[in-house]
């Protein structure tokens, strides 16, 4: 079986709200310079879809409402709906924030699947409030599609043996892993429907395409062994900002930094994690992208991360240029608790980031911050659409 939330990020919306039902929705960065979330089927009868720049979708569809988008409430509803499914099924794989994977095996002996999974889903829905719509079949591919295909808030069961025709009259723009890129190749070999593609040689493909050539073939086909995954680690975590207008203004852009790079760390606590590798990316005017990245021992506090945060952007930053973006990335993550130096006042560091992640975690994650991320109130409202509220000022002492 796989679920996937209707319109997340709108309906929690409009379960914060009920004025903005029915209203064509936009979720994502509010400046001209940021990007669409996410958007209501209202909004998208005016041809606005996720990823496009928000500029574009307000003229599009001029009365929508924007709307900047609080990741502390997405969360709280995801993992509601993670804890119902897990608690119910035999085998869960959490995908993203609003998609799973279930592994129904045996599930027909007792129940049948689908009547199964239709009461799964009307549980989620009576708990949570929430639009649900899944797809079921024998893998994950045809059941992806199906999902796909029941929306908006419905369910579709392809019954086993009947892959290949469910799939054959659709776009091939349904496959999984087909993107603008192969879609376009595929289109300019003649290729519009799945049914072209079952039909081919697979040799054919993999001229054209490679190994992926071989395995959309097989999609097409209704084949795909691969299984659903209880548990996968997460392997980093990151954050990026696109200013409304570019800068060179020091003071802001290390405030943004530091600011997520505290937000980044709070995160990496939060789930019990620690980061070896971490990034800085810029990306200037002229939409020319520079990485760098040091290795570090494994850690999640603020007082080691933010001076290799600054060293980077030292080594890296051009001030000729104007900035564009900026972006922090913590990579190589693995399980575990901070090791404090033991002559780094680490009783009182431990108690600081306690008192810190508490307020965090009571008030959301942008309740507090320190007095040299000021600058970077308003984080989030550039392609990033998570931020809470106004944030409240911790002066750079002690708590």
């Amino acid at each position: 079986m796989h679920m996937d939330m209707d319109t997340f990020f709108v309906s929690v919306e409009r379960l914060m709200d009920s004025r903005l039902n029915g209203r064509p929705i936009l979720v994502g960065g509010t400046s001209d310079r940021g990007v669409v979330a996410a958007c209501s089927y209202e909004a998208r009868a005016f041809g606005v879809h996720s990823a496009m720049p928000m500029k574009l979708a307000k003229q599009l569809c001029p009365e929508a409402v924007v709307i900047r988008g609080n990741s502390h409430n997405y969360m709280k509803y995801s993992d509601m709906v993670s804890e119902i499914v897990q608690g119910s099924v035999p085998v869960f794989e959490k995908m993203s924030i609003d998609e799973f994977y279930c592994d129904l095996s045996g599930m027909d002996k007792f129940f049948g699947c689908y009547r199964f999974a239709a009461e799964l889903r009307q549980r989620v829905i009576k708990e949570t409030g929430l639009p649900l719509s899944f797809g079921l079949s024998v893998n994950k591919t045809v059941s992806k599609v199906a999902t796909g295909e029941a929306k908006p808030n419905n369910q579709m069961w392809v019954e086993q043996g009947n892959e290949r025709p469910f799939l054959a009259p659709l776009s091939i723009r349904k496959i999984p892993m087909v993107g603008d890129k192969t879609y376009q190749t595929l289109r300019n070999l003649g290729i519009q429907r799945i049914g072209t593609l079952q039909e081919m040689q697979p040799d054919l493909l993999h001229a054209a395409l490679g190994e992926n050539g071989l395995v959309i073939w097989k999609k097409a086909n209704g084949e795909d062994s691969s299984p659903v995954v209880a548990y996968q680690e997460r392997k980093s975590i990151s954050a990026e900002r696109t200013f409304d207008r570019d800068t060179t203004d020091l003071v802001k852009l290390k405030g943004i930094l530091v600011a997520m790079t505290e937000n980044l760390a709070y995160q990496l606590r939060k789930g019990g994690r620690l980061t070896s590798c971490i990034t800085l990316k810029l990306r200037y005017s002229d939409f020319q992208t520079q990485t760098m990245q040091c290795r570090i021992p494994y850690t999640a506090a603020d007082h080691i991360l933010l001076p290799k945060i600054h060293e980077l952007f030292e080594k890296l930053f051009d001030r000729r240029m104007l900035v564009r973006l900026v972006g922090v990335k913590m990579s190589h993550l693995v399980s575990g608790g901070q090791q404090m130096n033991l002559f780094d006042g680490a009783d009182d560091r431990v108690e600081l980031y306690n008192a810190l992640d508490d307020i965090r975690n009571k008030f959301g994650e942008r309740a507090v911050m320190s007095a040299a991320g000021l600058h970077a109130k308003t984080i989030g409202r550039g392609d990033n659409p998570f931020s809470g509220g106004p944030p409240m000022l911790l002066a750079n002492r002690r708590v």
